[in-house]
């Protein structure tokens, strides 16, 4: 029944490229006229995303589906697994909270998934001229072979070919490429038609000679060796460098965020990578927070177990001294509860404490619930200082929800955003809190940021309060921004790999 064509995208190991280099082949595609879309049947991820209908889905599969020109499904990643800590993981499948599950519960699972995937492949395959189909981890992970859905077994459940990436930046590359090859059966080997060696860096001409020599040792040709690039494209949770990085020194205003060891949703926090007038910095574990103008507490998978961990370390003092100082303070989602002067958990959705004092900066209080909201919305901003806020009354937002818990605030607190649609629908509800003396503010909403327009008002408006001008292009779209990066990686990638041999492996 399959009519489109299919490739898939597997690695030696996690961090490899898999992710982007899906998004390169869809974005080529799509620029040579194909209907394309990605797919990964499992994604283990604490970045997700909202899709129109109100389901969740990983953001790798968001960006590639953006490369590829089309609006994000929750088909294109059909089961999504969200670590709420070692061992267990929430498991969402076909964008719906299924239930929480340990490592080897879901590991049984599995097989009872297989027709399921079967079935939403097999409709966006019929949709499409192509389906690039990402892996996960690698395929030779010979103790998980059985039951795999994701990587050879996805490949068995497409009937597709298989090209290999390696990672030549991490080290030891034919000796993963050529292991992985080996740790395969016989028919698995049989699907792997081409290998990628990527995040190359220097002269191709001293690798030549290993090249052949992998191609002479496993048979498989390699279609291409990919460069470094000068990119910035959304990463995969905790693999992505960010956290280690100091963005953009020369900035005037210093935004910190601090990681959070569940921290979900770091993308919200992307946009401000582009704004010239801002240095960013991820507080890790073991930093300190420094002299922020902007301090952010982000999105969590488990609230309380993060807020536990800012009181243990010692950051909670440190977040109460920078706002005693002041810094702004901004909660985002998870961040906006740790804010609230306490969190109720009488079902134990997220710990077996039944109550969590917070950090005492908003004057709400959140309980967690059984029910988990997701939507996609449009609202506006509803407050307005002379302050950080200055200019941004009924700036339109827009962004989506993923939380458990609802937030209630006392009695004349001042909300910081009015929701005018919800998934689409019209809607007149508030979001979110500001603090008396203006210094604080959270919010539910995902994306608030995305809104170039808001964010630059609230950037400029710092930048004169220090005394300076801003150097922000009005002009240009976070999205502008990111349709350019993904034309980037495209010309990359096109000029690295052999795309006429990688049509005719998709021919068969």
């Amino acid at each position: 029944m399959k009519t489109g064509k299919s490739i898939m995208l597997q690695g030696t190991a996690s961090s490899v490229g898999k992710s982007l280099l899906t998004a390169a082949l869809c974005r080529i595609f799509h620029q040579e006229g194909y209907r394309v879309a990605p797919f990964k049947s499992q994604n283990m991820a604490l970045n997700s995303f909202i899709t129109e209908e109100g389901l969740e889905m990983g953001r790798a599969q968001v960006f590639q589906a953006e490369a590829a020109g089309i609006k994000p499904s929750a088909s294109m990643n059909p089961i999504l697994l969200k670590p709420t800590g070692d061992r267990h993981a929430q498991v969402i499948i076909k964008g719906k909270v299924f239930k929480n599950m340990t490592a080897v519960e879901y590991h049984e699972f599995k097989p009872e998934l297989r027709d399921m995937i079967q079935e939403v492949y097999q409709e966006l395959i019929t949709a499409n001229d192509i389906v690039v189909i990402e892996g996960a981890g690698s395929p030779a992970e010979i103790n998980l072979r059985d039951k795999d859905i994701v990587n050879m077994g996805m490949a068995e459940i497409a009937d597709c070919p298989v090209i290999l990436i390696g990672d030549i930046d991490r080290g030891g590359v034919f000796a993963s490429l050529y292991g992985t090859i080996m740790l395969l059966t016989e028919e698995e080997r049989k699907r792997v038609k081409g290998i990628f060696i990527n995040k190359f860096r220097g002269d191709t001409k001293i690798l030549e000679p290993g090249l052949k020599m992998l191609e002479e040792l496993t048979g498989v040709p390699v279609l291409g060796v990919i460069p470094y690039g000068d990119l910035n494209i959304e990463d995969e949770d905790s693999v992505t460098e960010r956290f280690k990085k100091d963005i953009n020194k020369e900035g005037k205003v210093m935004i910190e965020v601090i990681q959070l060891p569940h921290i979900s949703n770091f993308t919200d926090f992307h946009v401000f990578e582009i704004l010239p007038d801002v240095n960013l910095r991820y507080v890790t574990r073991g930093e300190t927070v420094g002299n922020p103008d902007i301090l952010i507490i982000p999105g969590s998978k488990n609230t309380i177990a993060d807020l536990k961990y800012l009181r243990e370390s010692g950051l909670e003092k440190e977040i109460l001294k920078a706002h005693k100082e002041g810094s702004y303070i901004i909660g985002v989602c998870g961040g906006y509860q740790i804010l609230g002067e306490k969190i109720v958990d009488p079902h134990g959705v997220e710990s077996n404490l039944k109550e969590i004092k917070g950090l005492g900066l908003l004057e709400v209080e959140t309980t967690f619930e059984g029910e988990k909201v997701t939507t996609q919305i449009e609202g506006e901003i509803a407050f307005e200082d002379d302050d950080i806020l200055y200019n941004c009354k009924s700036t339109v937002i827009k962004g989506y929800e993923i939380h458990m818990g609802r937030t209630k605030l006392e009695e004349n607190v001042r909300h910081l955003l009015q929701i005018t649609k919800k998934l689409g629908q019209e809607v007149s509800y508030p979001d979110g809190a500001v603090s008396k003396d203006g210094k604080v503010f959270g919010t539910y909403i995902h994306g608030i940021f995305d809104e170039v327009s808001f964010t630059q008002k609230m950037i400029a408006n710092l930048l004169e309060k220090k005394g300076f001008t801003s150097a922000m292009n009005e002009e240009k779209t976070f999205q502008d921004f990111k349709e350019q990066e993904y034309d980037k990686l495209a010309e990359l990638v096109k000029q690295s790999i052999d795309l006429e041999k990688i049509y005719k492996i998709m021919e068969g």
